[in-house]
This record gives structure tokens, C-alpha cells and sequence, in this order.
């Protein structure tokens, strides 16, 4: 292979600063580019393109810059590079063996350095993985102790992270690992608990409590989702005691002061648990087939039960908006009897798919058939006449189950919305 004059070098200025916190960094991706564009035009380097990134070199392949200066280097775009430091460039051996395999090729000619120059000879290319390595050995030995760190913190009843909701840091330091209640959100928090499980609200009445009754936000500035909320109510760090790292099994006795008590916090997963269970275990045949027709939210469904002087219990059905979209939406609900009866009036004007609905008419005939044959000692079934498909409809929604009912109604095709205790079909009531 024919020796490459320096005249022929090309240089690609390769800057890079860890987006990790702890790591402190003598200059910034700036001033790296600044020095080492000086010591470029001083020497008479001719660099081609310059390259900056914001990642940490601890992992192998992980930083997407460094991955395309190596495509690159083997497409002959560039044969040299020009970085601050050698762990600028790798403090992983995966990462540093592609570049010491590419001087190997020869098709990286020099690393250059602030204060050093690396070439292909064995000496220097020796002196680049040890200098890399001992930054490898930093990293594990920095990570080590950062994690011994944090365990005694824990031990002592400190919390070595972010604090939840309804803390905040002792005057705004996360270093001290100490946290105290926040008197903005904390009785808020605490009410998040006393409503589920006094109150028995769902995690989705809660979520729309906090977003639209009290904007409540945290301290970063944003709303609680309902996958927050979950989170809120299953954190044992609200009575005390906290696991650390999450999943390790390893807990701990805070030093921080309680929110609420244990009690409540298990009052709290008992009472999502039997409504998770209730939930599960109920079906209502009008839920996800139609929408609101003011606000375009999907419609759910209240079962309520009232008792009778003479005796008894009467069960009704209320089918409303659930104000996902607009928490104010003034679409009152309509009772399960007047919407089975609405829905019964409007099948022959709306659209059914007929192949999918003969299918289910035929499969009832059918198990009539073999209840005949069966259970009524006949050996020759008598015959069905002709029955119409919207009869059969009918017939379903005034008499079926819930999932028969079901069933049917996923057969209608149009567009199905809840105004103003009305059924409207494509915009028709």
C-alpha cells in the first residue's frame, strides 16, 4: 500500500461531551472545537468536516457520530483524526478496538491529541489502549462508588434520586439525598389516596380531578397521567419506606416524614384491586360503539340500583359521555331502555354488514337443530322458515344478553353518536 504523505492527510475534529451529570468535564463541546481548530490552522492540518456529539463513551456502539466517522474512515472520506483527548474517543475497549483495527488497514493514519500524536507504530498504538483504558477503569471504579454511595445513603434513610410528587429536595440539592414535604402538593397526594379508598374514585375520576378541577401540576410543571396516578397510589415511599435500585428487593426505612400512613396505603390497593376485578367481571353491550356527539369522547356506562317500598331492587343502566375530551360536556345521558329501544327503531335505516349477521341467524338455527334432535327425541328437525336478519336484530336487542347484544351491534356499520338523548346514525337521528 502506498505511504500516505501528511500533505494527504484528512482530518476529521471529533468533539464530545457526556451528557451524564457527574462526569465533570475540563471543557465544553465549544471550546474542545475551539482549541483544536487553533492547533489545526497552527500546524497546517487540513481538517475536512467536524464532528460534535453529546453522549457517553462508556457503552460500545451506542453513540450514532462516532459510528459514522468509522463508516467513513472505511469509505476514505477521512484518514486522521483530530479530538482533545483519547477519552474523547473511547472509554470502552469495543469502541477503541475499531479504531486500533483501522490503523491496522492502515486506513486511519493518525490520532491526533492536544498534547500527543498516535500513529500505527506498536508503541503508539500500545500507549492509546492504556490511556483509553485507564479512562475505562475511571468509569468502573467512578460507577463503583457511586453505587456504594448511594447504598449507605439508603442505608441511613436517604433518598439518593429524584423525589416523588409531594417532596421536594432540602434547599434544591440533590446531593444531600435529603428530601422534605412539599406544602404545595402533599395534601394533594394524600387526597389522591383518602379518594380511592374512602371515596372508592377510580384512577380515572382522580386523573380528570387533577387535571380540570385543580390543574394540579408537579414540580417540573407538568399534569399527572393516569399511568401517573397508578404510580402515586402503589409508591411506598409515601408512608416511609422505599426499595432501591426499583426491582432489586432491597427496602429501606426513610428518614423523610410520611405523607400517609400504611393503612391507608393498603386501604388504597384494595380498593383498585376490587374495582379492577368489578370492572372485569362487567360488561355493557352499548360501550365502545359510539361516541358523543358534541365532544367526540367515547361514551362508558353507570349502573345504578334503587330500592322498592314494597321491596326488591330495580337496576338501571345510564350510558354518558366520558369527558375525555372536554371536561365541561353538557351531553346528558340516556337510560339502556330508551337506547335499546331508539336502536331498535333506526335498524332498518342503518347499515348492517348482512354476511356477518346471517352468519351469527345461522349458527342459532343450528343449535336449535341439535336441541331438537337431542333433547326432544326428534330424528328429523322441523324446518325453519325464513328469517330476516333485522327481525333477528331485533329480536337480540330486546331479548339477549349482553354479549349476544354485543354481538349484534358489532354488525352495524355506520357511525353510531349520543346527542342529546338521541341515537344518531351518520348524522340522521
Amino acid at each position: 500500500m502506498t505511504e500516505v504523505l501528511p500533505s494527504e492527510y484528512r482530518y476529521c475534529l471529533y468533539a464530545r461531551k457526556s451528557t451524564e451529570g457527574d462526569e465533570k468535564q475540563a471543557l465544553s463541546i465549544d471550546s474542545q472545537i475551539k482549541e483544536m481548530t487553533q492547533i489545526a490552522e497552527r500546524e497546517k492540518l487540513n481538517v475536512v468536516e467536524i464532528r460534535r456529539e453529546s453522549h457517553s463513551a462508556k457503552e460500545s456502539g451506542q453513540r450514532p457520530v462516532f459510528e459514522e466517522i468509522v463508516r467513513d474512515i472505511d469509505n476514505g472520506i477521512f484518514n486522521a483524526i483530530i479530538t482533545w483527548a483519547p477519552d474523547r474517543l473511547s472509554r470502552n475497549a469495543g469502541d477503541l478496538g475499531k479504531l486500533v483495527d483501522r490503523m491496522d488497514q492502515k486506513k486511519l493514519i493518525t490520532i491526533k491529541t492536544f498534547g500527543q500524536n498516535f500513529t500505527n507504530s506498536p508503541s503508539d498504538k500500545f500507549l492509546l489502549m492504556i490511556l483509553c483504558s485507564q479512562a475505562k477503569l475511571e468509569n468502573d471504579n467512578k460507577s463503583i462508588n457511586v453505587k456504594r454511595g448511594q447504598r449507605t445513603r439508603c442505608e441511613m434513610g436517604l433518598w439518593p434520586a429524584q423525589p416523588p410528587t409531594g417532596y421536594r429536595k432540602v434547599d434544591g440539592r440533590l446531593a444531600k439525598c435529603e428530601v422534605e414535604i412539599d406544602p404545595d402538593r402533599a395534601d394533594i397526594i394524600k387526597q389522591i389516596f383518602e379518594k380511592i379508598a374512602y371515596d372508592k374514585w377510580s384512577a380515572t375520576k382522580v386523573h380528570a380531578w387533577l387535571k380540570y378541577d385543580l390543574n394540579f401540576r408537579t414540580l417540573r410543571g407538568y399534569h399527572l397521567s393516569i399511568g401517573n396516578v397508578f404510580k402515586v397510589i402503589n409508591n411506598t415511599f409515601y408512608y416511609g419506606k422505599f426499595e432501591f435500585p426499583k426491582g432489586a428487593g432491597i427496602w429501606y426505612e426513610g428518614k423523610h416524614t410520611p405523607i400517609i400512613t400504611k393503612e391507608l396505603f393498603d386501604e388504597t390497593r384494595n380498593s383498585i384491586r376490587s374495582q379492577v376485578i368489578k370492572s372485569q367481571g362487567k360488561e355493557f353491550a352499548f360501550t365502545r360503539i359510539m361516541k358523543c356527539g358534541v365532544c367526540g369522547s367515547g361514551i362508558t356506562a353507570d349502573e345504578k340500583f334503587k330500592k322498592l317500598k314494597a321491596g326488591g331492587v330495580n337496576r338501571h343502566v345510564y350510558y354518558r359521555c366520558t369527558k375525555a375530551k372536554d371536561r365541561s360536556c353538557k351531553n346528558p345521558a340516556i337510560n339502556e331502555t330508551d337506547l335499546v329501544t331508539a336502536m331498535i327503531k333506526m335498524l332498518d335505516t342503518i347499515s348492517l354488514d348482512q354476511v356477518k349477521l346471517n352468519m351469527k341467524l345461522n349458527t342459532e338455527i343450528q343449535k336449535f337443530k341439535k336441541l331438537q334432535a337431542m333433547f326432544l327425541g326428534k330424528k328429523k328437525t322441523e324446518k325453519i322458515e325464513t328469517i330476516d336478519v333485522r327481525d333477528y336484530a331485533r329480536f337480540v336487542l330486546n331479548e339477549g344478553s349482553v354479549l349476544e347484544q354485543r354481538s349484534v351491534l358489532e354488525c352495524v356499520s355506520s357511525e353510531l353518536t349520543l346527542k342529546n338523548g338521541k341515537v344518531i346514525s351518520n348524522g340522521v337521528t
